[in-house]
């Protein structure tokens, strides 16, 4: 067993969140997974808040999760069509802020493309 309970850990780097999926044992042996959100905030800390999903409730977590993409994704899709009946080529709308509203935005680097996650039920995996 690792540091803490850790049996196995995983981390995402996004723009300015860090996601880590941490699976740990507790003292009584039960097996959790532990999602971590992480997100730099001014100066040198970071906002940090974490989820717990106890191995009982992961296959309710994830019917949950998975319609909530579910949700999403046909969500997405009838966004996308209804631009297209309009004649928008897919593009959002930008709103402009007065100078006065907008909000003092700190320099960045460059923001990279988001990453894109598919989620695949074991239902319809297909079998090696």
């Amino acid at each position: 067993m690792g540091i803490r309970g850790e049996l196995f850990t995983t981390k995402i780097s996004l723009d300015n969140r860090t996601y880590f999926f941490n699976v740990k044992e507790n003292r009584t042996g039960d097996v959790f997974l532990q999602v971590v959100e992480s997100k730099s905030t001014e100066g040198a800390d970071f906002d940090r808040h974490a989820i717990v999903v106890f191995e009982d409730d992961m296959q309710k977590f994830l019917q949950g999760l998975e319609g909530s993409l579910g949700f999403i994704e046909k969500n997405r899709k009838a966004r996308v069509k209804e631009a297209a009946e309009r004649g928008d080529q897919g593009k959002k709308k930008v709103v402009r802020k007065k100078a006065a509203e907008a909000p003092v935005k700190k320099e960045s680097a460059p923001k990279k493309a988001p990453r894109k996650v598919t989620v695949i039920s074991k239902k319809d995996k297909k079998p090696e």
